[in-house]
């Protein structure tokens, strides 16, 4: 149990530090650019590895036309919107903006698939709303020249957060019917296909890809959030109860704010400590216990 706990752990400390590694890439390279060659790269890794794990797997049409929207809305705006929210905000309040999925998800599930919802989930969604509030003034509250900025990024990373949750329905309808990597594998395909030729007119800015350090950040991006996540969580999951599981979600925001704060040089102001208190509450209330927690978590492992 305790190396399921560690592989819990890391999976979803990574996704943490990826959405600074994120910002990195979308200060140098264009956004379509970059959801273009991650998601290219994740394909070349997943299929020998679809192969090797689930063997000829080949989905149905149905499920190849779900698959095809999981991707649009989980793989194209959710990489879009958070990529473009980065340009404008910090990593440590889009690790913050990103700690409100549980609850969205909740929501989600509650207005368009009329699930109905536990008063601790109505409660997870209000803590989310006031840490999202929380947020908002802090950013009010530091009276630099950013700050339209940032709450203009921070909107677009919760742009992000509502594909995430779109992505999260629709694989409803894929859970054990397709495969897990070979449903991943399909995702990619799909964003592949719909992203690269978006990025034609933006050929010339590949030229930053020659920048050792640029490539190898695309490379770790690709990598971690598509492939090495997935494995983790999944291996993860085989010995830990899936409601355990979803509490090791409070690792995203906090890995966000530790490598926003360590490496970019953010500053971290008290109302932030107040959203991130009030996002760990929420994140603790909608996923532990009683819920399908694994859906929630791997919604966010596997882009």
């Amino acid at each position: 149990m305790p190396l399921a706990y560690l592989q819990l752990a890391t999976a979803m400390a990574l996704v943490g530090a990826n959405v600074a590694v994120a910002k990195l890439l979308a200060e140098a390279l264009p956004i379509i650019m970059i959801v273009a060659l991650r998601c290219l790269l994740a394909c070349v890794v997943l299929w020998p590895l679809a192969r090797l794990v689930d063997g000829r797997v080949r989905p149905s049409g149905p499920m190849l036309r779900n698959l095809a929207a999981q991707a649009l809305v989980g793989t194209l705006l959710y990489n879009a919107a958070l990529l473009a929210g980065l340009r404008h905000t910090t990593a440590l309040e889009a690790g913050l903006v990103l700690a409100t999925l549980p609850a969205v998800i909740a929501l989600g599930s509650a207005l368009f698939l009329r699930e109905r919802l536990a008063p601790r989930h109505w409660l997870a969604a209000g803590l989310a709303a006031i840490g999202m509030g929380a947020i908002t003034l802090a950013r009010l509250a530091s009276g630099d020249d950013s700050g339209g900025g940032s709450l203009i990024g921070n909107a677009l990373v919760f742009l992000a957060v509502c594909g995430e949750a779109g992505y999260v329905l629709l694989a409803k309808r894929v859970v054990g019917r397709v495969p897990v990597i070979t449903a991943s594998f399909w995702m990619q395909v799909f964003s592949t296909l719909m992203a690269l030729p978006l990025c034609l007119p933006a050929l010339g800015a590949a030229a930053g890809l020659w920048q050792p350090g640029i490539a190898g950040l695309l490379l770790f991006h690709s990598l971690t959030a598509s492939v090495l996540c997935l494995l983790l969580w999944y291996q993860g999951l085989k010995r830990a109860p899936a409601g355990v599981a979803g509490v090791f979600t409070a690792l995203l925001p906090a890995a966000a704010a530790v490598v926003a704060v360590a490496l970019l040089g953010e500053a971290f102001q008290p109302l932030h400590g107040l959203g991130f208190a009030l996002m760990l509450g929420s994140i603790g209330l909608a996923t532990w216990p009683g819920r399908r927690n694994g859906a929630v978590a791997d919604a966010r492992i596997a882009r």
